[in-house]
């Protein structure tokens, strides 16, 4: 399995903040995006940030690994 965290915005948008995902060899971060994109399209139209085992991810080529943890999340600011 591979463990998909949402937080702010992208959160609220898909209704819950962690959804599970069945791993399988070869998987890659864009396969996790392009597989939850569609049924949360408000939400994945905000993503701006992607994490993978809390490092920050920018090529969604990435290799996973079983019992990985995927974080997708909008640009954020504090005032």
């Amino acid at each position: 399995m591979v463990t998909v965290l949402f937080f702010g915005p992208v959160a609220d948008r898909v209704g819950v903040g962690r959804l599970d995902v069945e791993f399988h060899a070869g998987m890659c971060l864009q396969d996790v995006f392009s597989g939850l994109q569609p049924q949360y399209p408000e939400a994945f139209g905000l993503v701006s940030l992607a994490a993978v085992n809390g490092a920050h991810a920018t090529d969604m080529s990435l290799t996973l690994t079983d019992n990985c943890e995927v974080v997708f999340m909008s640009k954020f600011s504090g005032g």
